[in-house]
């Protein structure tokens, strides 16, 4: 069986470690751990990963967040995977900071790269696993907040979050939907 795990973000050094790149450094963090990398192809990163029976595709877009749903559906495609085996990782300002929430479909939340993929698939019917960022910001400057990076004290805390967050997409993988949001959703 075949899974697609997007993690959202923006590409270059000045977005790297940004609260936006939280899907990306998910996945940074799993290939990090699990002994696979990812290779520059067509409009996203990408890494084939085999995993208790699985072949899991991942991929990093390089479309940028907010046009996304291009290598999403280019990659969903290519590979021949259902959309219900896509699994799209990213911040989430509405969220408390590393705190995880998972759902089989929904709106994009004001989120624009969820809301590209939406555009493009014709279809809001695919999971996300959002990744809290936090909302620590005042008015008028959610974009600074979101394109800023992480603060030292919540660095230091980053990497259990993220591990945890790539626990999930491995378990949504090999156990499924339901299991994973009854046992990752706090």
């Amino acid at each position: 069986m075949k899974f697609l795990i997007t993690g959202l973000g923006n590409i270059g050094p000045e977005y790297m470690l940004t609260r936006h790149n939280a899907g990306f450094m998910v996945l940074d963090r799993l290939a990090a751990q699990h002994g696979f990398s990812f290779s520059l192809n067509r409009l996203a990163y990408t890494a084939e990963w085999r995993y208790k029976g699985k072949i899991i595709h991942l991929i990093k877009p390089t479309t940028y967040m907010n046009l996304s749903g291009r290598a999403v559906s280019s990659y969903l495609k290519q590979l021949n995977i259902p959309v219900e085996n896509l699994l799209v990782i990213t911040d989430d300002k509405d969220l408390p900071f590393g705190k995880l929430r998972l759902k089989p479909k929904g709106s994009p939340g004001g989120h624009n790269g969820l809301r590209n993929i939406d555009e493009v698939l014709g279809t809001q019917e695919y999971a996300r696993l959002r990744f809290g960022i936090g909302n620590a910001f005042s008015k008028g400057r959610q974009v600074d907040f979101v394109l800023g990076q992480f603060p030292e004290e919540e660095m230091q805390e980053l990497p259990q979050h993220l591990d945890r967050a790539g626990d999930a997409a491995i378990s949504f993988c090999t156990s499924g939907l339901q299991h994973t949001m009854n046992f990752f959703n706090q």
